[in-house]
């Protein structure tokens, strides 16, 4: 399961982001401009140090990636039901996210949709999904790649944040593991996010 090179690449790259995100949430009166900072610094890291993979044609990761966003939408919409019956705070949460981050300006919509989307998806399975790859058979890279994608908002102040990483980073590694396309994962986180935020959210 395990090759014992160290990739330094790779510990660098999570680094950087752990402690980028961690001044992000450190300082959310300027989230939107420190996110979108960022993103651009953790795609430029990838850009340097690694390709990003394309295997599939347009129609094929349209059409997968549109099926698994709204599939993971529906998921986290019961999610959030479920969450309605159950003791403590994380219900709140949702929607104190929904609120502090919500969309003000055009600006927001447009770095969303155009950097923060991509730039997840290219870091986080483009890069560290990738490397952890060559580390670890399919499964366990999955499963560690969404842990750290979790792990990265656990100063953020959100638990329920950190769940939403670990869930989505599960099924958006599938999917890169599966068809080895950036695109597509793309596709469908920008499928999710504009269901999640803007057509359908939940609060």
């Amino acid at each position: 399961m395990f090759n014992k090179r160290i990739d330094f690449k790779l510990i660098g790259g999570i680094f950087f982001a752990f402690l980028l995100i961690y001044v992000t949430f450190d300082r959310k009166d300027v989230f939107w401009y420190l996110y979108t900072a960022t993103l651009l610094f953790l795609i430029s890291y990838t850009i340097v140090n690694e390709s990003l993979d394309d295997k599939v044609p347009a129609k094929e990761y349209i059409k997968h990636g549109l099926w698994s966003g709204v599939a993971l939408y529906i998921c986290f919409f019961a999610g959030d039901w479920v969450l309605s019956f159950l003791p403590g705070s994380l219900e709140q949460q949702v929607a104190s996210l929904y609120k502090y981050f919500s969309f003000e300006f055009i600006w927001h919509y447009l770095v969303l949709l155009f950097i923060i989307i991509p730039g997840e998806e290219i870091f986080w399975r483009g890069f560290v999904l990738k490397r952890m790859s060559r580390l670890f058979n399919p499964a366990g890279a999955v499963i560690i790649a969404a842990l750290l994608n979790g792990a990265g908002y656990i100063l953020s102040g959100y638990p329920i944040l950190i769940l939403a990483a670990f869930v989505s980073g599960l099924v958006w590694g599938t999917l890169y593991i599966w068809k080895r396309s950036i695109p597509l994962v793309i596709f469908s986180h920008l499928t999710f996010d504009l269901l999640l935020l803007i057509v359908l959210p939940l609060y």
